[in-house]
């Protein structure tokens, strides 16, 4: 049985040379293309789709509903996001709204169909700048909990490379009476009793 998918994407171009491609393909069956998302639930409802490609800024109502809409619909559907927003507030809110992937446009069509595969076999495909996007949210969200400076960040760093205190004092161009007070700061923000408790959060959480 081939992948049933729907495309919603309102460049009318984009959308039908979409579609030709994936046509093309033995493993897909393009159900249907949409310049909206408006009745989404009624084409979800119709096709059953495997796979609904979404673009986001779309007449009437943008594509992060239409993944809701998608979702609350027919739960088993992967929806791919396919967009040139790189923005970190569109990605997380697609994401919340229950899309399994986020390929951006300049993607190679091949890398488009990779992704297809992959979502349906569970994972959960994103643009090489997207996966940096979303790592670097979840490094920073697990720094912010521990309220740790820049700098303490710094030389937790260099701590879980292995420097000694009178290491990272040379390394950092500070005294080693400050590094050690960096180290007590990172010691009591992390909860832990020593360096070698500091750097096994550390790494365990991604912190660093």
């Amino acid at each position: 049985m081939p992948v049933r998918i729907v495309i919603f994407e309102d460049n009318d171009r984009l959308r039908q040379s979409l579609a030709f491609l994936l046509q093309c393909q033995p493993l897909f069956e393009v159900c249907g293309d949409y310049g909206d998302c408006l009745n989404a639930t009624e084409i979800v409802r119709s096709f059953t789709p495997d796979v609904v490609l979404m673009d986001i800024d779309m007449p009437g109502q943008s594509g992060i509903e239409g993944v809701r809409v998608v979702k609350e619909t027919r739960p088993e559907t992967s929806v791919i996001m396919y967009t040139v927003f790189e923005d970190n507030d569109k990605l997380f809110q697609c994401l919340c709204a229950g899309a399994n992937g986020y390929i951006l446009k300049k993607t190679a069509p091949s890398k488009l169909f990779d992704a297809i595969q992959e979502v349906l076999d569970g994972g959960a495909p994103l643009s090489p700048s997207v996966a940096r996007k979303v790592l670097d949210s979840f490094k920073q969200k697990s720094t912010n909990i521990y309220n740790l400076t820049a700098r303490e960040m710094e030389v937790l760093t260099l701590l879980g490379k292995g420097f000694s205190s009178k290491m990272i004092s040379s390394e950092l161009f500070i005294s080693f009476d400050t590094t050690r007070s960096h180290l007590k700061n990172i010691y009591h923000k992390l909860h832990v009793n020593c360096g070698k408790e500091a750097i096994a959060k550390a790494l365990r959480e991604h912190i660093i």
